[in-house]
């Protein structure tokens, strides 16, 4: 069951060995993986896969009318002959998540064609053990998401996290990270580069921010018409960083899935000022189904539901408090910390080196 809960989409774990590519993406499955031997496809094979791709959504797309709409919408495509001059089969996995993703504007949901056959595993069954080793590898060799903890001038913590990595992973990362934040006067998170991730690794981190237990989000599932609440844990690996510090957050149009799930939870959560460009917006969680013999589909089957908004950010992105260029966030949301910093702070000497800080920044 801890696939499906994969809000930044997976390539299917069972062909990441082969195809020697990271396993853990945010948006969909990536449509641009390694180069790959490209293969002929003929009419039946197209109709075929249109009519595969339909039951998988009116089986588990998150919205069953959405669901009913595509069937109309890509059958009458393929009548018409929107896919008849197309022969590759690398080019008909990209013109039918174009057509996905048109009627739907859901990033999330996609199709990619694979040079090797993509094992028919029975529904539910997990992933091979050299399927976790591969990705175990392919993540460790990104650190699992963390590329940078550093401290600013004026003591402010710096965290960028380009993917929130599997928690058997990511876990003891983010205690080391936070351990070495922990004494800073405000906190800075970069998001700008964040594609997604485990939802378990946001909530984990997310858990560090705050005094109490918080409610962040719930994920309503369709196939098992059920709701799961997620809210952040009261004791985690080290130590807390708590409430109590200014804590910023920088976003870009690139961030996605997971990243504007934590974005999206903690600024409802009154808890952190969001600073940068609205996200790119896609909210459904769900995971990688078989297609055919060397095509899956990333079906999302789930909707996060906000208990502030009481919805998500699925299609309009996540909002910053602060808007401006991601080039220019960073700077911005240092001078907006330095500002809080100043009004509070006591210690003449260290005020006014918090005062030249700034001066340097604006």
């Amino acid at each position: 069951m801890q696939r499906k809960h994969i809000i930044a989409a997976t390539l299917a774990l069972a062909v990441t060995a082969a195809l020697g590519v990271v396993a853990f993406v945010g948006a969909g499955m990536g449509r641009h993986g390694p180069p790959q031997k490209d293969r002929a496809i003929d009419a039946g094979e197209r109709a075929a896969l249109v009519e595969n791709a339909i039951a998988l959504l009116d089986r588990s797309y998150v919205y069953p009318e959405k669901a009913a709409a595509l069937a109309v919408s890509l059958r009458a495509q393929l009548h018409e002959g929107a896919f008849d001059s197309i022969d590759s089969a690398e080019a008909f996995a990209d013109a039918l998540t174009d057509a996905l993703q048109h009627d739907t504007q859901d990033r999330h949901l996609e199709v990619r064609y694979f040079e090797q056959s993509v094992p028919d595993r029975p529904a539910g069954e997990d992933e091979s053990a050299e399927d976790q080793a591969a990705e175990f590898l392919q993540q460790q060799r990104l650190n699992f998401g963390f590329a940078e903890v550093r401290r600013l001038h004026g003591n402010i913590g710096y965290l960028d996290i380009h993917q929130f990595g599997r928690p058997q992973g990511s876990a003891e990362r983010i205690a080391a990270a936070m351990t070495l934040l922990a004494d800073t006067s405000a906190l800075i998170i970069d998001l700008r580069k964040c594609g997604g991730g485990d939802p378990d690794s946001v909530k984990l981190v997310a858990s560090y921010l705050v005094d109490h237990r918080t409610h962040l989000n719930d994920i309503y599932w369709r196939e098992e018409n059920r709701t799961e609440e997620r809210w952040t844990q009261d004791d985690v690996p080290g130590r807390k960083y708590g409430s109590a510090r200014p804590l910023y957050v920088l976003t870009s149009g690139d961030t996605f899935s997971g990243g504007e799930d934590f974005a999206y939870a903690l600024k409802n959560a009154g808890r952190a000022i969001l600073v940068g460009e609205t996200t790119g917006g896609g909210a459904h969680p769900g995971n990688p189904r078989r297609l055919a013999e060397h095509f899956m589909m990333f079906v999302p089957s789930g909707r996060p539901i906000s208990p502030v908004t009481h919805t998500d950010w699925e299609g309009v992105g996540v909002t910053p408090d602060i808007a401006v260029r991601a080039g220019k966030a960073l700077d911005i949301a240092q001078i907006a910390v330095l500002k809080q910093l100043i009004a509070t702070e006591a210690d003449e000497e260290w005020k006014g080196r918090l005062q030249e800080t700034l001066a340097e920044l604006e």
